[in-house]
């Protein structure tokens, strides 16, 4: 379970110029300025134009691409081009001109973009070629290439092909792409397709990640091509083992019988392998279907998860991390294509479980590589050889990495983005990868707030995505010692911006922290209204998600609902509990086989301090989450009357027996080897003691917290004879996604607050 979208995506505006004091010189009462409201957040072009989004350096480095929407339809993604030397943006493709952007997806691809969390329509992924002369992407599963020379879009795919998890080969000389979980690739010399893998059964999948890989594992393909382009490693998986979920999809004008395949705590997964392939001679007058060496990943290992899969540079030898069952074993493999068996480089053991992450990183001699690791209680860089022995340890202290970012061989320098001066901010640093002991690394960023970073090939200059709590997100353009070069988006947050008819009564967060029973820090964040004094008594409201890794309280640019609550007299509170990411492994791993518990003692300490504060109604402060937020909020009405006067639960996790084996038996085991721990943590448990008013939602197509969730709670209240609102959104998967449900969502929620809480 990724963290689902609680609130409205932090959304950034365009502006020219930034002032500080704009919201001063405006007027101070929300009477002589525009007022926010739900519908003009979702539907006015000015607040809802988005900020470049996949912001790519062309392999040459001289230009940055980026998908954009427009100001009439901010939704759809276009393709556009920064030219680095000219200093000027270009459109080259506008998804509309290919394209009936509102075109029915394929199931395959409704649920990858599901997985991925994508909201937009239009261009949503594209790729450039190695030598920078082309640009591949999708568009509702037909596949284009515009050639730069040209400036003409080509269509690569027959309309009866619905083509995802698409790319360029290393070198450039083919395309690959699955269609009906099987692998194709199109060779670029003579343009001609090739099926490479032909399932047998309906239960067989190629080239395709599991569900738990894309939704957990953050795993999104299932092929990977070695760097000389003479082979492919494709998974190959059986669903068979996994048991059917049957549910019904019921939509506005129809409803579905769904056979879904879920693997839910405690029963099987699917079967899985990894294969070798040699590419066929294209050119051969009949072109053979390449054998498959396969390694038999679950005969040779114990039962779990297929993690990660990276080829080394030299294209010998492929890598690949194993997950145990339990999750609390990470074995790094490498296994070289003249060799019947792998050989095991790295194994992590943990008490609990270890985290997965994307940092591996091969030199190009092939000889040695960077690990990421949290052996030390915080996820830190460490240099390896290939025969697995350490060679030095690159980063040190009580903070996190947060990602490798580049790796400058030539000069022997390593970037990364950590936490190092607050567990509230990403900064960018640099590290020396010949230093003989962990030393202290070099910030490069300079602004407090959120920075993510993305280098060029040659590590010569790298984007600066950026917000604060006091800036809407900018991108820049800057130099590998920090310095910037040139603005791609400054959305400077001025008497010019499309935000400043609300400065006035604009809040920004304060932060701070209280201590949790075992003293470790829980940080908070606080959204007052403008005119706030301590003899008045606002009602609050309490947005909470707490789940595993996940992270609320951060300094970075908010979300528009926050500043409606705000503008509607609500003081509106966060606070990240136990259990949350980027802390470290103490303060995560506490909630190990017995969710609820820590997160709901962090979540009530945080709303008795919010209740003593003066200008709080102590008798009027309600919670609202969504997913894991739904399951807290679930919680805490029901354990937490007396802090609570409301709640509303959006797509909640009701019982963990119910939800996935990967995310769940990370943190509580199995059903069969933890039943208590599972009866404590099940909604279900406290049902009976709801005596406040309760608002719950669920999409009625959701394949990720099933229906079935809230089927269990709302029966059990009925037969409970307890009172609770209701509302189910047809056709809708997680995330409630579509401007008319989003409108319709969050005045719901407004309005349920409005009854209760006044």
């Amino acid at each position: 379970m990724r963290i689902a979208v609680v609130l409205i995506t932090c959304v950034a505006l365009l502006g020219t110029s930034f002032s500080p004091s704009a919201a001063a010189q405006s007027a101070a009462t929300i009477e002589a300025v525009e007022a926010l409201s739900i519908e003009r957040i979702f539907s006015a072009p000015n607040l809802t134009t988005s900020a470049p989004q996949q912001i790519k350096f062309s392999p040459s480095g001289t230009h940055v691409s980026y998908l954009a929407g427009s100001a009439e339809h901010p939704n759809v993604l276009d393709l556009w081009l920064y030219d680095v030397r000219e200093n000027q943006h270009q459109r080259i493709v506008k998804a509309a001109d290919l394209t009936d952007p509102n075109q029915k997806l394929s199931a395959e691809e409704q649920a990858r973009r599901e997985r991925l969390r994508v909201r937009s329509s239009g261009i949503v992924d594209y790729y450039w070629a190695p030598d920078s002369t082309a640009i591949l992407f999708p568009v509702n599963g037909q596949l284009y290439l515009f050639d730069r020379a040209t400036k003409q879009a080509k269509k690569l795919t027959d309309d009866n092909v619905f083509a995802t998890d698409i790319r360029f080969s290393p070198q450039g000389n083919f395309v690959s792409f699955v269609h009906d979980y099987n692998l194709f690739v199109i060779d670029r010399t003579t343009n001609k397709t090739h099926q490479l893998t032909q399932r047998s059964h309906a239960n067989e999948q190629f080239a395709t990640a599991e569900f738990v890989a894309q939704e957990e594992m953050k795993r999104m393909t299932g092929y990977w091509w070695s760097p000389d382009e003479t082979h492919l490693a494709v998974t190959r998986i059986d669903l068979s083992p996994v048991d059917v979920q049957r549910r019904v999809d019921v939509h506005a004008d129809r409803s579905e019988l769904v056979e879904q395949r879920y693997p839910a705590a405690g029963t099987a997964n699917v079967d899985i392998d990894l294969g070798l392939m040699q590419l066929p001679n294209f050119e051969a007058e009949t072109v053979q279907k390449p054998e498959v060496k396969w390694l038999g990943l679950e005969k040779n290992h114990p039962a779990g998860y297929l993690a990660r899969v990276n080829w080394l540079p030299d294209s010998k030898s492929i890598s690949y991390q194993w997950q145990n069952r339990a999750q609390n074993r990470l074995t790094l493999y490498r296994q070289q294509l003249t060799e019947k068996a792998p050989e095991a480089m790295i194994e992590e053991t943990s008490t609990s479980w270890i985290n997965l992450n994307d940092d591996l990183y091969f030199l190009n001699d092939s000889r040695y590589f960077i690990w990421a690791s949290e052996r030390s209680g915080f996820k830190h860089l460490y240099l390896y050889r290939t025969d697995g022995s350490l060679i030095r340890q690159l980063t040190s202290g009580d903070w996190m990495v947060d990602s490798l970012s580049h790796v400058d061989e030539i000069t022997g320098v390593v970037y990364f983005t950590g936490r190092k001066q607050s567990p509230l901010e990403r900064h960018l640093y640099r590290v020396n990868l010949n230093t003989t002991t962990p030393g202290q690394p070099s910030q490069l960023s300079t602004r407090a707030g959120m920075h993510q970073v993305v280098f060029a090939s040659d590590g010569r200059s790298y984007i600066d995505y950026f917000s604060s709590a006091r800036q809407p997100p900018q991108v820049s353009l800057h130099g590998p010692t920090g310095q910037r070069i040139t603005w791609l988006h400054e959305n400077r947050l001025d008497q010019q911006h499309p935000l400043s008819p609300y400065l006035a009564t604009w809040s920004f967060p304060e932060f701070g922290h209280i201590n949790a029973a075992d003293g470790q820090r829980l940080y908070y964040q606080i959204n007052k209204p403008a005119q706030i004094a301590d003899n008045q008594n606002h009602p609050a409201v309490v947005l909470v998600y707490g789940g595993p890794r996940a992270q609320r309280v951060t300094n970075s640019w908010g979300d528009y609902f926050t500043q409606y609550l705000v503008q509607q007299g609500y003081v509106v509170f966060k606070l990240d509990n136990r259990g949350s990411g980027n802390r470290g492994r103490q303060f995560e791993t506490g909630i190990y086989r017995q969710l609820s518990m820590l997160e709901v003692d962090d979540q009530k300490l945080g709303a008795q301090w919010l209740a003593q504060q003066p200008y709080v109604n102590a008798n009027q402060i309600g919670v609202f989450g969504h997913s894991y937020g739904g399951y807290m909020a679930l919680h805490l009405i029901m354990r937490a009357p007396e802090l609570f006067s409301a709640a509303v639960a959006g797509a909640p996790v009701t019982d963990w027996a119910l939800y996935d084996t990967h995310y769940t038996e990370r943190y509580m085991g199995t059903p069969q080897d933890n039943p208590e721990g599972y009866q404590q943590a099940n909604v279900l448990s406290y049902a009976d003691a709801l005596e406040q008013p309760l608002l719950i939602y669920h999409g009625m197509a959701d394949d990720n917290v099933l229906f079935s969730h809230t089927a269990l709670l709302t029966h059990r209240l009925q037969q409970s004879m307890l009172p609770f609102e209701m509302m189910a959104y047809p056709g809708k998967a997680h995330g409630i996604r579509g401007r008319e449900a989003s409108i319709h969502r969050y005045s719901m929620i407004a309005e349920f607050f409005s009854r209760h809480l006044r």
